[in-house]
C-alpha cells in the first residue's frame, strides 16, 4: 500500500512515521521550499505524548523541551494567582507521561529527522497542491506545477485552508473569529528574574488573555495574547506588529504582560480563525487529518496534539488492510476520531467565554467566577477526558 499525505507539518509528519513504522509507503508532499515551523511554543499534553513515545520521537523531544511545574491563572491587572493544574510528577502519576512545553520547531525536525530515518526520500519539497481526484482503485494528488501523483489513499493533511478538503466538499474554509492573537518569543534572560519560572501562566481578563511559559530548555519564554474586537484585512493569516499597537490592545494590564510585550524582539499578529465542526472528513480512498478536518482556536492546547493522535489511529486502521479495503479502512479512522475531535473544538470555543469573562473585571467578582468555573471539579471534567485517552490502544 502506498499513501499520500499531502502537508508536511506535525499532523503530517506524525502519520507518515505511524505509517512508515507499520510497514506501509508514504510520500509527502509540502508546498514550502524547505522543512522548517514557524517560531513559536506549543502544549503537549500527556495524550500527545504517549504517541510521540510510540512513534520515537519522545525522548529526544524531551530533552529539548521544558517540563513545567504547574499551570496558573493571573488576574489580568492585579497579577493575582490561582491554581489551575499541577504538572510535574502530579500529572505523570495521573497520565503516565508530562506536560511539556515545546518549542515548535523542535517538535517539527524531531518529526521530520525521524520520517528521513525510516524513509530517506519520503518528503518532496515545493509541492504546492492544486486538487485531487479518485477512482475505485486509487486516489491522485494534483501538485501546482502540473504532475500528479498516485497512491493506494490520500490524507489531506494541509492546514486550515486545505485544498484537499475544500475540493471534496466545497469551499469551507473557516472564518475570522474577531480576535487576533499576539506572538512573541522573549530570551528568557531579557526578562526580570521573578519572570524566569517554571511556570504556565494564562492572564485572564475582560475581553482578551495572555499565556507564557517556558520553551527550549528554559532558553526561551513564549508569550502570546489574545484580544476580542479585531478587525482582519489581510490575505495572510499573520502580519508583523508593533510593541505600540499590542501595548494598546493591552493598556491597564499588569506590568509583567506590559513587560513581555515591551521585550519581545519581535512581534507577529495572527488572525484567529474557527468553525463548527464538518460532519463528514472522508470520500472514498481520500481523508483529512490535524486542522483540514478539525480547525480549532488554541484555547484548549489540544490542535497540534490531536492532529498527532490522528496520525496514530490512521496507521491503526490502515494497518493489514488490502488495498481494495482502503476506503473502508479511512471510514473507520473517520468514526474513531471526529466525535473526539468535534468535542475537542467546542471545548476549545467555549473556553473564549471562560478566558474572556465580564466577571473578570475586578478581583471580588473574579474570585467568585474562578471558583465556579474553574474549581477542581470543573477542571477535571474539562481536562481529564482529552489527557486519558491513549491513540495506540483506542477502539477502532
Amino acid at each position: 500500500m502506498k499513501v499520500l499525505i499531502a502537508g508536511g507539518g506535525i499532523g503530517g509528519l506524525s502519520a507518515a512515521v505511524a505509517l512508515l513504522q507499520r510497514g506501509i509507503d508514504v510520500e509527502v508532499y509540502e508546498q514550502a521550499p524547505e522543512l522548517k515551523e514557524v517560531g513559536a511554543g506549543i502544549q503537549i499534553s500527556p495524550n500527545g505524548n504517549k504517541v510521540l513515545d510510540a512513534l520515537g520521537v519522545f525522548k529526544r523531544l524531551k530533552e529539548l523541551s521544558c517540563d513545567p511545574v504547574r499551570k496558573e491563572f493571573r488576574l489580568w491587572n492585579t497579577g493575582k494567582p490561582w491554581p489551575m493544574l499541577s504538572l510535574g510528577k502530579a500529572v505523570i502519576e495521573n497520565y503516565g507521561y508530562p506536560y511539556l512545553t515545546v518549542y515548535r520547531p523542535d517538535l517539527h525536525q524531531s518529526l521530520a529527522d525521524r520520517v528521513r530515518e525510516l524513509k530517506p526520500d519520503a518528503i518532496h519539497l515545493g509541492c504546492g497542491v492544486a486538487g485531487c481526484e479518485q477512482d475505485g482503485q486509487s486516489a491522485t494528488l494534483v501538485l501546482r506545477d502540473g504532475p500528479r501523483v498516485t497512491g493506494d489513499a490520500l490524507i489531506g493533511a494541509d492546514g486550515v485552508r486545505s485544498v484537499v478538503r475544500n475540493t471534496l466538499w466545497g469551499p469551507c474554509d473557516p472564518e475570522f473569529s474577531g480576535m487576533v492573537a499576539w506572538r512573541g518569543l522573549i530570551p528568557m534572560e531579557e526578562l526580570p528574574e521573578h519572570m524566569q519560572v517554571s511556570v504556565g501562566s494564562t492572564w485572564i481578563g475582560p475581553g482578551g488573555h495572555a499565556v507564557c511559559y517556558p520553551l527550549h530548555r528554559s532558553k526561551i519564554m513564549n508569550f502570546v495574547a489574545t484580544i476580542e474586537g479585531k478587525t482582519w484585512d489581510v490575505p495572510e493569516g499573520a502580519a508583523p506588529g508593533t510593541a505600540e499597537e499590542c501595548l494598546n490592545d493591552f493598556a491597564g494590564w499588569h506590568e509583567d504582560v506590559q513587560t513581555m510585550i515591551k521585550r519581545s524582539p519581535r512581534l507577529i499578529k495572527w488572525a484567529l480563525m474557527q468553525r463548527d465542526p464538518i460532519p463528514r472528513w472522508t470520500q472514498g480512498r481520500i481523508s483529512l487529518l490535524g486542522d483540514a478536518a478539525h480547525a480549532t482556536l488554541p484555547f484548549l492546547a489540544q490542535g497540534a496534539v490531536h492532529s498527532i493522535e490522528d496520525g496514530m489511529v490512521l496507521s491503526r486502521c490502515l494497518e493489514g488492510v488490502d488495498t481494495a479495503d482502503v476506503a473502508g479502512a479511512l471510514a473507520r479512522y473517520e468514526a474513531a476520531r471526529i466525535d473526539r475531535t468535534s468535542r475537542m473544538v467546542r471545548g476549545a470555543t467555549a473556553n473564549t467565554e471562560r478566558f474572556h469573562s465580564p466577571e473578570l473585571a475586578t478581583e471580588e467578582s473574579a474570585e467568585k467566577y474562578l471558583q465556579r468555573e474553574w474549581s477542581s471539579e470543573p477542571i477535571f471534567a474539562r481536562y481529564d477526558w482529552l489527557y486519558s485517552y491513549d491513540a495506540n490502544t483506542a477502539p477502532v
